[in-house]
């Protein structure tokens, strides 16, 4: 630890490294700027960060974020509950809330296959995934995965899951971003863009 800091401020430092991505230099920022504000800053932090562990959680039927149990997509019976949509984490199903699309039912995997960082299916949520398929009026899930090789495998693992249960098992399209210049796009987005070309 840096030389000249007060006990409080190494604690403050330790704690604020647990975060992902967060290095030495950084948390040390992070700490100087919440010493600089004023109390009400530090207090209101404190009060956030312990509301987020007592009233936040994650559902029971899809496993996105909330502060009721079951969330309120689950609940709304305007939702399609013959369609679920994957993804892999809370944020993404966020994503999905803001582009205002989307009117079905959602399914949070927590993650995606990483077997070189020891993520295997049974870290995720699979089986929960494949009971809610078999409960009964589930015609389509559609696979949401990020397009990385974990979301990928993820992708292929699930469909092969998924596909002996008579459920419809779709991906989404993956192409080309809006404003974006093909000489800068990468092969892999290039092809799979081609792949996903449709009539107009």
């Amino acid at each position: 630890m840096a030389l000249g800091l007060t006990p409080s401020m190494e604690r403050l430092v330790e704690e604020l490294k647990r975060f992902p991505g967060v290095g030495e230099k950084t948390a040390l920022r992070f700490a100087f700027f919440v010493l600089r504000s004023d109390h009400a800053f530090a207090a209101n932090l404190a009060h956030a960060l312990l509301g987020v562990k007592e009233q936040s959680r994650f559902c029971s039927g899809c496993f996105g974020l909330t502060e009721q149990d079951p969330c309120p997509i689950c609940c709304d019976p305007r939702r399609r509950s013959d369609e679920i949509c994957v993804v892999e984490e809370a944020a993404d199903m966020m994503a999905f809330e803001r582009a205002q699309e989307y009117r079905g039912r959602y399914h949070v995997l927590g993650g995606a296959l990483a077997p070189l960082d020891g993520v295997g299916p049974d870290d995720l949520r699979c089986n929960e995934l494949v009971a809610r398929a078999k409960e009964g009026d589930v015609r389509e899930i559609i696979v949401a995965t990020n397009p990385s090789a974990e979301g990928e495998a993820t992708a292929h693992y699930l469909a092969r899951l998924l596909k002996p249960l008579g459920v419809r098992v779709t991906r989404i399209a993956r192409g080309l971003p809006m404003g974006g210049d093909l000489e800068y796009a990468d092969i892999v987005t290039l092809a799979q863009s081609l792949e996903g070309r449709r009539e107009m």
